[in-house]
């Protein structure tokens, strides 16, 4: 069995050369020739897989390891008799840490605490339920909207879009890209919305690019300048509008869910999806992928506050000022969209916040709570 792979898929060899011949291609290069002679195709969001890339192959299955699927046209490989798998929820956590350590970032600069704003989340799903569960663990005041999720599962608090932005400091926006229909989420937050934002708003936008006019975010940031964007998907990527990026407070290149944790999962849910569809056993479970993290263990003592501890613990495993960094050095050499990419294909080693463990001393022991809520491993010292 011949096996495309998208080079940044972590663990590829070890994993589906058990069941075929894997061949490695950059995820912007695959294309009907690279799978024309491929019996699977596994990509990551890169990659639009569509009926121009499978028709005249004999691919029978194609993975993603990504939650996100607008990328693949999953009627066409139906209509093919093609097999399809995603890995939804893979790198939740990991882009809840990005949001986490994003919004303490700017807190840091802005000289507030994060519990002194109300959080709006935008779509309810994998991520956004992940995120509404440590904010409100952490004492910070949410809502939250969900049409379709409301739609379908009635009244869980939902409130409607316009409902949350006026009421709420902080958007987080979480949901796929959907451009027609009833809930169509394609310029959700648009010129009018923006234009009417409080001062002092953040949107953060860690879904899809294309739920955000970014025309509009533009203007509004260029003009008034009184709200604050951290952006870490944008539209037309990767040649994205290079003037909003220099108006973000932090400006990352589609990396929220890049940990190293959350791509071995998805590299291993779509191997056992593959060795399911093929009638294949899948031999190496995925505690067996991941290292040991490079920063396991923190311990406190007395004379921090919580949201300091709450810094020093996420930017002791992440830091999202240096993708923000990384992306403009890359671009400042080799070009917008070749920059972009490049950030990805290089991306360093990130590790999750479950990842680190924090002993507390008698003296911290206050930190316990918040810092169990927003998913750091706790132990209390005795002496």
């Amino acid at each position: 069995m011949r096996i495309i792979v998208d080079a940044n898929v972590p663990q590829a060899r070890r994993c589906f050369g058990a069941l075929g011949q894997v061949v490695s291609v950059p995820g912007r290069e695959i294309d009907a020739a690279t799978v024309r002679d491929a019996d699977a195709l596994v990509v990551r969001s890169v990659t639009r897989v569509d009926e121009g890339l499978v028709a005249g192959s004999r691919l029978r299955f194609v993975g993603t390891c990504t939650i996100g699927t607008d990328h693949v046209d999953t009627r066409a490989l139906s209509e093919g008799g093609i097999g399809f798998a995603s890995a939804p929820g893979c790198n939740a956590e990991a882009v809840v840490d990005y949001v986490l350590a994003s919004l303490s970032t700017l807190a840091e600069q802005g000289g507030f605490r994060l519990t002194e704003r109300r959080i709006g989340i935008i779509g309810v799903g994998n991520v956004g339920g992940r995120l509404l569960a440590r904010l409100q663990a952490l004492g910070i005041d949410c809502l939250a909207c969900d049409p379709p999720r409301a739609e379908a599962e009635g009244d869980l608090g939902f409130v409607d879009l316009d409902t949350l932005i006026d009421r709420c400091d902080v958007l987080c926006l979480h949901t796929p890209l959907v451009s027609e229909g009833p809930h169509a989420t394609h310029h959700l937050l648009d010129a009018r919305r923006i234009a009417e934002l409080a001062p002092d708003t953040i949107v953060l936008n860690a879904g899809r690019g294309g739920c955000v006019d970014g025309q509009a975010l533009r203007t509004r940031l260029s003009g008034r300048g009184d709200i604050a964007a951290v952006l870490d998907v944008w539209e037309n990527e990767p040649g994205i509008d290079a003037a909003l990026r220099d108006l973000a407070a932090l400006a990352t290149p589609h990396v929220a869910g890049y940990s190293l944790d959350g791509k071995l999962r998805g590299t291993h849910r779509i191997y056992r999806a593959l060795a399911r569809h093929v009638g294949l056993p899948a031999r190496l479970d995925e505690a067996s992928l991941m290292p040991a993290p490079p920063v396991s263990r923190l311990v406190l003592d007395a004379g921090l506050e919580v949201e300091e501890a709450l810094r020093l613990c996420m930017r002791a495993v992440y830091d999202p000022r240096r993708d923000h960094d990384a992306l403009r050095h890359r671009v400042r050499n080799a070009g917008m969209a070749e920059g972009f990419d490049a950030c990805r294909a290089n991306y360093p080693l990130r590790r999750e916040f479950s990842t680190l463990e924090v002993g507390l001393e008698d003296a911290a022991a206050d930190l316990a709570g918040p810092l169990a809520a927003a998913g750091f491993q706790i132990t209390r010292l005795e002496r």
